[in-house]
């Protein structure tokens, strides 16, 4: 093991890793924006709402996300319309299409994970909220979801830890993130176990920050360990 290479890539591993994060944010962000609309539609009474947002979970949870990236990157340029659309000087860029597809997988897992959340408030409180003339926006906002982003937030906060190792296939597309780096510093150094391993500290660091930073938000919105 040659500790020197090691040392040697890590300002370079580091210039990927900033864009490892502003594009796991950005994909977080509007996951999270897609995803609370997907969950109200899959509980919604209205079938062509549960349809059309039950069709959107179900592709992106069943499909690969490298597959979604290779769709959106390489097959929407196979039609001229949309070559020809407003649509194409986003779409030819690997960083937004990298980035819409993070953030539609994640929006299609966060969206299942806040419906959980939103079934496991007891009915009998929506029931009262209603009894004591709250609106459903109201009881929504007061009653509904402080509970369902507690309930949800152990599983959230795993799929976001989920989307910062996804986020390697973004190299897949020329992006020079953290992996993308160290595949371009293995390929010019030869020795990949070096650069590889560095590469996967990295990745170690981000995710134990992160679950550590879930771990304390569960501790402080869990009411029964707060009254104790």
């Amino acid at each position: 093991m040659n500790f020197d290479v090691m040392i040697e890539a890590l300002p370079d591993l580091i210039d990927g890793l900033w864009l490892t994060l502003g594009l796991v944010a950005l994909a977080l962000l509007v996951g999270f924006v897609i995803a609370l609309p997907t969950a109200l539609a899959r509980l919604s009474p209205l079938v062509p709402l549960r349809v059309v947002a039950g069709a959107y979970v179900f592709f992106f949870r069943g499909t690969p996300l490298l597959v979604q990236i290779f769709l959106i990157y390489y097959g929407l340029s196979q039609f001229e319309g949309v070559r020809d659309s407003i649509l194409w000087p986003v779409l030819r860029e690997p960083f937004w299409c990298t980035l819409i597809a993070l953030a539609l997988n994640t929006g299609a897992y966060t969206a299942e994970v806040f419906r959980g959340g939103i079934l496991s408030v007891p009915h009998n409180q929506i029931e009262a909220a209603r009894a004591v003339g709250m609106s459903a926006v109201t009881a929504f906002r007061r009653i509904i979801w402080p509970q369902t982003i507690r309930q949800a937030l152990p599983a959230y906060g795993n799929e976001m830890i989920l989307m910062v190792k996804a986020s390697s296939l973004a190299s897949t597309v020329t992006l020079m993130d953290i992996t993308g780096v160290a595949r371009t510093l293995a390929s010019e150094t030869y020795m990949p176990i070096e650069i590889y391993t560095m590469a996967a500290m990295i990745y170690l660091a981000l995710t134990f920050s992160m679950s550590q930073v879930i771990h304390l938000l569960e501790c402080k919105m869990d009411v029964t360990r707060a009254r104790a």
